[in-house]
């Protein structure tokens, strides 16, 4: 069961010049400033009143300049509501009471599973491509033999509402997702072929199984808003109490496999030879003797150590 969508749509916020109000801005302050002392040399009261309410109140247009470098943006919200997002680069006057909303945006650092994310007090959302590299699991594969995986994942916010108000913070929902959804992946695919009719393992289809990753991560994140650049595994490895035990049974795998084709090949090469002897007429063998020979050719060429040959100086008989 997924998590539910709140449909959130994200809205562009027209916003107005901000450096225009900000010359504008410092200018009004210069001229209370001046005021206030002509006023006040010159008692005027009215005048002192006005200017010393402006220069009280003046700063509040100020929290409206916004200012937004390439691929970030704001989630703004006025009074609770949401009144739009800012994505292009340059400064901005909006509401001076518009709350920009980042739930990432906690300063210091948080420790997780003994993995440690440094967060940021700005209430910018970065819209730039993140990595985000995992500690490494322990998960059983389909043989059920527990295995350590570790996986990096690319990814970046396509929708800044979704990622605001549909998760309660966007960067630990997609460490969690990912490890829910390496989990899933892993368990389906041995560790090594270990038959003829397993096609796709874990260690020799790593792009089959990055993209099937992929695949099962942008399902579960995309209530977030957000994209899944790319899926990989970075590190893959029997866990170490069967690690040894999974070498040895590889080496015998890899000898039996050398063995057999050992023996195709000396069958191959003894079929050819009492071809030849029978074709070029070299010398009339009975079964016996095929035997014999087939038996000392095998033996020769199957075997673990260079043969030690006999010459035979009389008769076979």
């Amino acid at each position: 069961m997924g998590i539910k969508d709140n449909m959130v749509e994200e809205k562009e916020l027209k916003a107005t010049n901000g450096l225009g109000v900000l010359i504008l801005t410092i200018l009004l302050y210069i001229l209370a400033i001046v005021g206030l002392i002509i006023c006040g040399v010159n008692s005027i009261f009215v005048g002192v009143v006005i200017c010393g309410i402006y220069l009280c109140i003046g700063w509040i247009f100020w929290l409206g300049i916004k200012v937004l470098n390439p691929n970030e943006a704001y989630v703004l919200t006025l009074f609770g509501k949401y009144i739009g997002t800012l994505k292009n680069e340059g400064i901005f006057f909006v509401n001076p009471f518009c709350s920009a909303v980042n739930p990432t945006a906690v300063a210091g650092t948080s420790s997780k599973e003994g993995q440690t994310t440094y967060t940021t007090g700005s209430k910018k959302i970065s819209l730039k491509a993140m990595t985000l590299d995992n500690n490494k699991q322990k998960i059983n594969d389909e043989m059920g033999n527990p295995i350590e995986v570790g996986i990096v994942v690319i990814w970046k916010i396509k929708n800044t509402t979704k990622a605001v108000f549909n998760v309660d913070n966007f960067q630990e929902f997609v460490s969690i997702q990912a490890d829910s959804a390496l989990r899933d992946v892993i368990r389906k695919y041995p560790y090594d072929v270990t038959d003829e009719k397993d096609t796709i393992s874990l260690r020799g289809s790593s792009q089959e199984i990055a993209d099937e990753i992929q695949r099962e991560l942008q399902g579960r994140v995309e209530v977030a808003g957000i994209e899944v650049c790319e899926a990989r595994i970075t590190h893959l490895a029997y866990a170490p109490e069967i690690a040894s035990s999974m070498l040895q049974r590889q080496q015998a795998t890899a000898i039996i496999d050398a063995r057999q084709k050992i023996v195709e090949g000396a069958v191959g090469m003894v079929e050819m030879a009492l071809d030849k002897l029978s074709e070029n007429q070299v010398c009339e063998l009975d079964e016996e003797r095929k035997a014999v020979m087939v038996s000392n050719l095998l033996v020769v060429l199957c075997g673990n150590k260079d043969a030690q040959p006999i010459v035979n100086s009389g008769s076979i008989y």
